[in-house]
């Protein structure tokens, strides 16, 4: 997946040191059920489990002028029969690399990839309740809110509400497509 200033590639083991740097950051996993105490291995176990099933993705976002790589991107529940996934987590980790609109541009990247690619028919997301600012990005790339998940996650040991949103085809086709 490419676009002007990203590109997303597959995850490499070597990745996970990236991984563990970030998401062991409260300002990276504030918005995320991912308890405080995460550390490296936990993660490695994580990526070696993901890497041998089907029906997970995990990808590396990077700069595409430098390589540089800046974020990830989560993809789970890639169901076949019923021509869905669910992006799990997408983030931009370093401060220097956020609220400059490369988190939505990785976002309409991997829709892409979603929809023309593996010709899904149905993508999902979820978000904390309280988190603003993902749920307007959301919106405005085309997401639509199908409700909330009463403790539908879990953070810390404490039970969270998220947000449940999706993407249909022909909404990605009519309205996402036309601007990446």
């Amino acid at each position: 997946m490419k676009s002007k200033r990203l590109y997303i590639r597959e995850s490499l083991f070597e990745d996970c040191a990236l991984f563990a740097k970030w998401e062991t950051d409260a300002a990276v996993t504030r918005f995320f059920t991912i308890d405080d105490d995460r550390n490296y291995e936990e993660i490695v176990r994580e990526f070696v489990e993901r890497a041998g099933d089907d029906s997970q993705r995990q990808f590396t976002v990077c700069l595409a002028e430098t390589g540089e790589p800046m974020g990830r991107i989560y993809i789970s529940n890639i169901n076949h029969h019923y021509d869905s996934l669910d992006i799990t987590r997408i983030y931009i980790a370093e401060p220097k690399n956020r609220g400059k609109g490369y988190g939505e541009e990785a976002l309409r990247l991997v829709l892409k990839w979603a929809f023309e690619e593996m010709k899904c028919e149905r993508v999902t997301l979820d978000h904390f309740s309280d988190n603003v600012i993902a749920a307007s990005l959301y919106e405005k790339i085309g997401f639509v809110r199908e409700g909330t998940m009463r403790h539908g996650g879990k953070k810390n040991g404490l039970y969270v509400d998220l947000c449940l949103m999706s993407v249909l085809r022909d909404e990605y086709f009519k309205k996402i497509c036309t601007s990446i």
